[in-house]
């Protein structure tokens, strides 16, 4: 990931921008069974016995990946990182069965407990920072610290957003794209047209489907209108992404009420947090953001000018790692 132009590092306001740290190894890797017959790939990186930090990340079904590994200073924390249910190197691959926010919840405490830790910190972007907020509001007296990135409260409002036309107005021929694999009775509900596809008994509807599922996405993340459907088979990553994305999206990410995450934000009280969020997100816009940063006391809300949802933006890493430094430097974990 290249953070400098023209021999120059860039800069924030007055600010130079932190970039990545160096890429590293993990010390050790591992495969734990949390039942319902799912199993999930663990790993860990930096030191042992140092703070430890849970890395979250989205999708649902997006994986793990080593460039999640240098938001953190190796010689400051014990860096946990793992493929959830379904996705990544965790089987069984693109699994719905026993596949709800409930249950990642619950394998954040097995990997927890797995590891003898007291409390860790949480780190998540995007729908991690939904799973985040729902394993915090569970588990208050566990949590160290949060680092939030691309707020998604998983509210009706923010699905409909997103695939009801709303980003769509500002990216209309990937928009287009992602309507055109549907017929047109189906395209009112399209997150219902595609449910139905990806799982659907024959795999070319399935493989068809998430090829057209996943580069809507990556156009919103990028913010350009010109991004190409993936060609060929649906590989494993896009069938993953995509069967489990739907997945949750179609659930309401399991919810039990319609503004769960953010009407229990009282229980993040005394958790010390930093948000960071692109003021220009197509994908989670920042006005959630703001209302959680409203609705939790204490936590510091870094809005990043002319970035959006991307982890790999200058300004969301520079961002990401200077949270990571000033939770490092808290007291406690």
């Amino acid at each position: 990931m290249a953070l400098t132009s023209g021999g120059r590092t860039p800069s924030r306001g007055n600010r130079s921008l932190r970039p990545l740290h160096p890429p590293l190894t993990s010390f050790a890797a591992e495969t734990l069974h949390v039942g319902g017959g799912h199993a999930l790939y663990l790993e860990q990186c930096g030191q042992r016995n140092e703070k430890p930090v849970v890395v979250l990340h989205g999708g649902p079904g997006g994986g793990c990946s080593p460039a999640m590994r240098r938001f953190f200073n190796p010689d400051a924390w014990r860096i946990i990182l793992f493929d959830q249910r379904g996705c990544g190197r965790s089987t069984p691959h693109a699994s719905l069965e026993d596949n709800t926010t409930w249950d990642l919840v619950d394998d954040l405490e097995r990997i927890r407990t797995h590891f003898g830790l007291e409390r860790w910190t949480l780190f998540g972007g995007s729908w991690g920072s939904t799973l985040a907020l729902a394993y915090a509001q569970a588990h208050p007296d566990r949590v160290a610290g949060m680092i939030l990135r691309g707020v998604f409260l998983i509210t009706r409002r923010e699905i409909d957003w997103f695939y009801g036309g709303g980003a769509g107005a500002l990216l209309p021929r990937s928009w287009s794209r992602f309507l055109g694999h549907l017929d047109a009775s189906e395209r009112p509900d399209p997150i219902a047209a595609y449910q139905r596809r990806l799982t659907a008994a024959d795999r070319r509807v399935r493989a068809a489907a998430a090829r057209a599922w996943t580069p809507w996405e990556g156009a919103a993340i990028s913010r350009s209108d010109a991004v190409a459907p993936p060609r060929g088979g649906a590989p494993r990553a896009v069938d993953a992404l995509a069967r489990i994305e739907n997945h949750y999206v179609a659930n309401a990410g399991f919810m039990t009420t319609p503004n769960q995450l953010l009407d229990g934000a009282g229980a993040l009280s005394g958790i010390p947090g930093v948000i960071v969020q692109g003021r220009l997100d197509l994908v989670t816009p920042p006005a959630s953001a703001v209302a959680l940063a409203d609705a939790w006391p204490g936590v510091q809300l870094d809005l990043v000018e002319d970035s959006g949802h991307a982890a790999s933006e200058p300004g969301i890493v520079d961002g990401l790692v200077r949270a990571a430094e000033k939770l490092a430097a808290a007291a406690g974990g």
